[in-house]
């Protein structure tokens, strides 16, 4: 079953910007009551507008919650590219800290609207996470190819595979899981982790 979309895409600014105040108002609505506790008159309210005008653009919440995270998911990947797409010359052990750094920032970024709306992509079954791991998944392969002349994976797909799931996977737990950590720390351990699984060493 395909996830319920918009009622029609905003074109001019002022659509764009009542439908961005709807997803503002989504997102806090689904931290505070969560999507059960959701309603179109209550993202309606604490947008400032009417619910006609939600209806306007969005069928129902489901509609409203599935672009929210659309919209989520393409500012985590765009956050991720402008902080590490100027890193493609820059010497392993930087790239490698400057990308686990900028994992961390978009995990720090809004943390409970950031859970809440993972939560939620993951209990519509939605492809999202899949879309952003893909989209790092790709800066990190694009890297690899770079410098494959100094590093130790010879399958460059299958070690960008492993290095988003390994990093995302400590960067979640370390977020979500257990109590929050100290970022630079954590960044300190984790760039050491990588390191060593592509150069063999963490100098």
């Amino acid at each position: 079953m395909s996830p319920p979309q918009p009622r029609r895409k905003p074109t001019q600014a002022r659509a764009r910007a009542t439908v961005d105040a709807i997803l503002e108002a989504a997102a806090q609505v689904l931290v505070d009551r969560g999507f059960d506790g959701a309603s179109t008159n209550r993202i309606a309210e604490v947008a400032g507008v009417s619910v006609g005008t939600l209806y306007q653009y969005f069928p129902n919440k489901d509609a409203v919650f599935v672009a929210l995270i659309e919209r989520h998911c393409d500012e985590q990947i765009a956050l991720l590219q402008a902080m590490v797409g100027d890193m493609v010359a820059a010497p392993l052990p930087t790239a490698v800290r400057t990308y686990v750094a900028a994992l961390i920032a978009t995990h720090d970024r809004d943390r409970a609207v950031h859970d809440a709306i993972f939560r939620q992509a993951m209990h519509l079954g939605l492809p999202s996470l899949q879309r952003i791991h893909d989209g790092t998944r790709a800066i990190v392969r694009a890297y690899l190819e770079v410098h494959r002349e100094g590093i130790l994976p010879e399958d460059l797909d299958l070690a960008a595979f492993l290095l988003v799931s390994m990093v995302e996977g400590m960067i979640d737990t370390a977020f979500f899981v257990t109590a929050p950590p100290n970022r630079e720390a954590l960044a300190d351990e984790v760039s050491r982790v990588v390191l060593r699984y592509l150069l063999g060493h963490a100098d």
